[in-house]
């Protein structure tokens, strides 16, 4: 009887999962911020790139892990979807990782070496690998190998650029809700339920803890909800262009999935592109932290946390809108055109941030 429910209202269980995976983490932060409360386990605030002037618990991932595991195991126990317990035991590993940086600290090569063997799991045993590069710089299907190498870098990068852009309130917690929404609604289209039961679930889950994450914030996410965010949406992405692949006999529910994909997942990606290539440029670690994100650039404009949040996703939303009416047009125009208008957008910040610090210059002079 579930299942010929489940065929026919499908939208019914969307909802479902969503709802249960809402409910789980907003029963359960309040008891995180109390153990947090009670163990002394906080985010201390000596920390040079932190702005927030009182001790807030990092441990709100472990809601988000919890609830995500929970409601996912659920429903995909319902259709047999196998593929589900490779992502699982892989979020478990990164949220095992998570906590403990969360708590203790962790170091570079430790934090490497274990996303390196969870891509490796997702990739290789869950098959959430992108067989093709679909036309862009020229290059079309890529042997087994190579196809996996590719998917396990592409997998770890979006695994560390949810992570980076969780700097102010509620903002990478916003663009999880938007990134896994949107590729819910396109996996319910294209009635992909084991997808869409994901993107639904961690959907759910993040909107819970937003509840308590919007400026100002109660609680964060830490490292433990922003690798999970950014794991499980690297896999959605990658499923999402392998499912909309061009084969004989097929057509795709999409045209241009690679360029739409890069689209939805635009301002983690091209944040962490540009901090990367800055900090190079400057002779520093790539990994080496600093206030040189969007959000800290916004930040220095004078806006606050809701402000940036609209900002950044009024122009994620746009990019979206663009890719998906200009999706004939194909992969390689597409990326470059998005990447073009935030470069734009970039410079405006740039010419901005200048004017700005010439007008205090200016005003500091005369007194």
């Amino acid at each position: 009887m579930i299942i010929n429910l489940l065929k026919t209202h499908p939208v019914f269980f969307y909802l479902a999962i969503a709802f249960i995976a809402y409910a789980i983490v907003v029963l359960s932060i309040p008891s995180v911020i109390y153990t947090s409360i009670k163990y002394n386990l906080f985010d201390k605030n000596d920390m040079y790139r932190k702005n927030h002037k009182h001790n807030i618990s990092r441990l709100g991932g472990i809601a988000i892990v919890a609830s995500f595991t929970i409601t996912t195991l659920l429903f995909s126990t319902l259709i047999k979807f196998e593929e589900a317990n490779f992502l699982i035991t892989s979020c478990i590993i990164l949220a095992a990782l998570g906590l403990k940086d969360d708590v203790y600290g962790s170091n570079t090569s430790t934090k490497f070496i274990l996303q390196l063997l969870v891509a490796v799991i997702l990739v290789f045993f869950g098959g959430f690998r992108l067989t093709s590069l679909y036309g862009v710089l020229g290059i079309g299907d890529m042997p087994l190998f190579w196809s996996g190498i590719f998917s396990v870098i592409l997998i770890i990068f979006l695994n560390n650029a949810f992570n980076l852009i969780d700097g102010i309130d509620g903002l990478a917690g916003t663009k999880g809700i938007l990134v896994n929404l949107i590729f819910g609604v396109f996996f319910a289209l294209m009635n992909q339920l084991p997808y869409a039961f994901i993107a639904f679930s961690l959907t759910g889950a993040i909107a819970g803890f937003l509840k308590h994450n919007w400026y100002p914030a109660k609680i964060f996410m830490g490292d433990t909800g922003a690798l999970i965010i950014g794991l499980v949406t690297a896999a959605l992405a990658v499923k999402f262009i392998e499912l909309n692949k061009f084969s004989s006999g097929v057509t795709p529910f999409v045209y241009s999935a690679p360029a739409i994909a890069v689209s939805i997942l635009i301002v983690p990606v091209f944040d962490s592109l540009r901090v990367f290539t800055v900090r190079v440029f400057n002779r520093n670690s790539p990994f080496k932290g600093d206030r040189n994100h969007i959000h800290h650039r916004l930040e220095r404009l004078g806006l606050k946390p809701p402000l940036i949040i609209l900002t950044t996703s009024c122009l994620n939303v746009c990019l979206i809108a663009i890719c998906i009416l200009m999706q004939n047009l194909g992969n390689f125009f597409l990326i470059f055109l998005i990447i073009g208008i935030c470069v734009l957008f970039d410079l405006m910040l740039i010419y901005k941030l200048r004017k700005k610090d010439n007008l205090a210059k200016k005003a500091t002079d005369l007194q």
